[in-house]
């Protein structure tokens, strides 16, 4: 009997552990064959795909992400093979599962919950007497009954064999992200996530996790992402991981969800003390900071905890944080939901991450949605639509902002001009991204493409169109960001080049021949003005850099002052584009 084992990934550079992990308990006992894809393959390719493989069996890892993408699969596979037994799994599947086995007719069986026992049994039983009520954790049909049956004990995590040895990975380790538990179970009980469905948190050995870590980074592996819903819940063991990670990591990145506000002090010193920078990446959830709202949804919090925390890693310079956030949960209207984002904005994450509520099947949240007159989508992802208080209107608001809010801060395509606008133009980053955000989809934008150089037209458009204040130094920063978000000399600009030939040349004159009152080494360079001409980008700005790179407010100069003192203020900017270790330009300024 021959079995695939697949799933649909968001993204070809996603990994699936699910299907791994159950290959590796039923691999000695069955011909069990791995077949990914990705949701934007066209349906017919993956069809074809699995017809040429010629299965007796396919199993298909589900989520809300993919779930649909699945269905169209599988009604195509039983057309062209109908002899295939479909078996589904995952946490999509695993909760109204009745609801599933009536609605999709083409499915044989689904399996709910930890699936690594059961598809093995289940198998058995495929290929032997066909006594599938002895089969705990599945659902299967009897005629046209659907038999639901009892609910499987949880694994013993040591007696599971390792899903990151097959030969058949390691091509690909180094371009792809790998997926790695540590542990089972959350010890919260937040009411919009199915980890508070599953009661205590369950570890594997650890020296074998220390070991497959080994493994797949002497195989290649760039990027490891733990999936543990919190990783550092126990304080030994997340202090002798992150201590074995920063003695053995050899340039892999590993990605963690960290709870902040439970964080230990004594951890937080070693991160920062001992921990190289750009090895590690934390995920913190916060969702909300409105109390009442995290009191409802059973969310332990402690937001004072939690900014201590952030802010520690945030001083040591070795971490980046994603800070996410859901909106539309119960109690947070649009004007708490503002106060909630700007509170998170002001922590000054690496990345903010504007998500809205799911209803996931499964959920407190969704059992409970009468209560708070939500309106949600009836197929996946289940996205909340409206509340109580939270109109439809507000939610559209909120997705323009989330819009922005990616394509900009996000991306960090212009950091430096958005700080200061946050911090001198507009009353708070939310009114920043939100305004901007209404203005964006005004002009349609929402609707085409855009490159690089469309995102600075258009937020000097947003801008000149409100009328803000210093658009010359606004501007300034602008052209600043453009430069240093480029690895190699840019071919264009997106503003008009006011330098004349007699300028342009007086500046090159002047970096080569005063080269020493120019910041940082770039004396000791010795660049020629042929150098230049082929390296480097030369700018003027109406303003002290130094200023702005230093964190000083440039509002604390007036505008009088700007006017008053601008031959003092101005810098002659040098960005080069050579000799980059790191991958980034470097910038030298001078006062002129």
């Amino acid at each position: 009997m021959k079995v695939i084992l697949s799933t649909l990934n968001a993204k070809y550079i996603h990994t699936s552990l699910a299907i791994r992990c159950l290959k590796a308990y039923s691999e000695k006992d069955f011909d069990i064959e791995l077949t990914e894809y990705t949701i934007k393959d066209p349906v017919m390719n993956i069809v074809s795909d699995l017809f040429q493989r010629k299965p007796d069996v396919i199993g298909f890892s589900c989520y809300i992400w993919n779930i649909e993408e699945t269905i169209r699969v599988i009604d195509i596979v039983k057309k062209v093979m109908p002899e295939v037994k479909v078996i589904l799994g995952g946490p999509e599947v695993s909760y109204d599962t009745k609801y599933w086995m009536e609605r999709l007719h083409h499915v044989d069986f689904i399996i709910m919950g930890e699936g690594e026992e059961t598809l093995n049994h289940l198998l058995k039983e495929m290929e032997g007497e066909q006594k599938y009520h002895f089969v705990y954790g599945t659902a299967y049909r009897k005629g046209e009954e659907v038999v639901i049956n009892p609910p499987r004990p949880k694994a013993e995590l040591k007696e599971l064999p390792s899903p990151h040895r097959f030969a058949e990975d390691i091509p690909s380790l180094a371009n792809r992200v790998v997926y790695f538990e540590t542990s089972r179970g959350c010890p919260f009980n937040c009411q919009f996530c199915l980890s508070s469905i599953e009661v205590g948190v369950r570890y594997y050995d650890i020296e074998r996790t220390k070991s497959d870590i080994i493994y797949l980074i002497d195989n290649g592996a760039k990027l490891i992402k733990f999936v543990d819903r919190t990783f550092n819940i126990k304080r030994d063991y997340a202090l002798e991981m992150f201590r074995f990670l920063i003695e053995n990591h050899r340039g892999c990145v590993f990605q963690f969800e960290i709870t902040a506000d439970i964080m230990r002090p004594e951890v937080l010193d070693y991160l920062a003390e001992h921990a190289p920078p750009g090895i590690f990446r934390f995920e913190i959830g916060v969702q909300s900071t409105n109390d009442p709202t995290n009191e409802l949804v059973k969310r332990r919090q402690n937001f004072s905890k939690l900014t201590r925390t952030v802010t520690k890693i945030k001083e040591s310079g070795k971490i980046d944080q994603h800070l996410d956030l859901i909106a539309g949960l119960p109690l947070e209207d649009y004007d708490t939901f503002r106060k909630t984002f700007n509170d998170v904005f002001a922590l000054g994450p690496e990345e903010l991450q504007l998500g809205f509520l799911k209803m996931l099947r499964g959920t407190g949240l969704r059992i409970d949605a009468a209560k708070y007159n939500y309106t949600y989508m009836d197929h996946a992802p289940y996205e909340m639509l409206s509340s109580d208080v939270m109109p439809f209107t507000d939610i559209v608001r909120l997705k323009r902002l989330e819009d922005v809010l990616e394509k900009y801060w996000n991306a960090h395509r212009m950091d430096h001009t958005l700080e200061y606008l946050m911090s001198n133009v507009f009353p708070s980053p939310f009114d920043f991204f939100q305004e901007f955000g209404d203005y964006w989809e005004g002009q349609g934008w929402q609707k085409i493409g855009h490159q690089l150089e469309d995102l600075f037209t258009r937020l000097s458009s947003f801008l000149e169109h409100r009328g803000t204040p210093q658009m010359d130094v606004v501007q300034g920063l602008m052209k600043f960001d453009y430069f240093l978000g480029h690895k190699f000399k840019p071919r264009k600009i997106w503003w008009n080049f006011t330098q004349n030939k007699e300028e342009w040349s007086s500046h090159m004159k002047q970096v080569v021949e005063q080269a020493s009152g120019f910041s940082g080494d770039f004396a000791s360079l010795g660049i020629t003005e042929r150098e230049l001409q082929k390296h480097a980008m030369i700018e003027v700005l109406p303003f002290d850099l130094e200023a702005v790179t230093s964190q000083k407010s440039l509002v604390a100069a007036g505008s009088d002052v700007w006017e008053d003192e601008s031959s003092s203020r101005r810098t002659l900017l040098v960005v080069l584009y050579q000799q980059l270790p790191d991958g980034k330009p470097k910038y030298y300024t001078k006062a002129i």
